[in-house]
């Protein structure tokens, strides 16, 4: 399970070293894609492969359907580490996240996401504000 919130520095060449604890749940090739929220999500193949399932069954008669599958399928890539255990982040995937120097690598279950540090700076004070209604919300959830 990926958890926890690690920050790191994306160096001039676009590489970024992953947290070992990641590296050793993800294997030696794992998808990376544009993801919700200006972030980058990336997930072992088995995962990759359950939502490319789940993105298969999206009715294409739904432009809201059409347009979420194009989005994460065109944004996705197929990644690798060098020996230091860094990834490298290709320009668009970089440009849509706004990733500059700072960066932050966020578990969530059974991937993990990838942020700017401004970004996810501004998403958790936002999210902190709103945590109570937001727990409200999943009440049917049981947690």
């Amino acid at each position: 399970m990926f958890m926890g919130e690690y920050s790191h520095t994306l160096d001039t060449k676009s590489r970024l070293i992953i947290p070992a604890k990641f590296r050793n749940q993800l294997g030696d090739q794992f998808i990376i894609t544009k993801w919700m929220e200006k972030s980058l999500r990336a997930m072992p193949m088995a995962v990759w492969e359950k939502l490319q399932e789940q993105l298969n069954q999206l009715p294409l008669g739904k432009k809201d359907a059409r347009a979420f599958r194009r989005f994460v399928m065109a944004g996705a890539l197929e990644a690798e580490f060098d020996k230091q255990g860094r990834i490298v982040v290709p320009n668009n995937l970089r440009e849509y996240a706004s990733l500059e120097k700072s960066v932050v690598v966020t578990g969530v279950g059974d991937s993990f996401e990838i942020w700017s540090a401004e970004n996810w700076s501004a998403y958790t004070a936002e999210t902190a504000d709103d945590f109570d209604n937001i727990a409200e919300g999943l009440v049917d959830f049981d947690l």
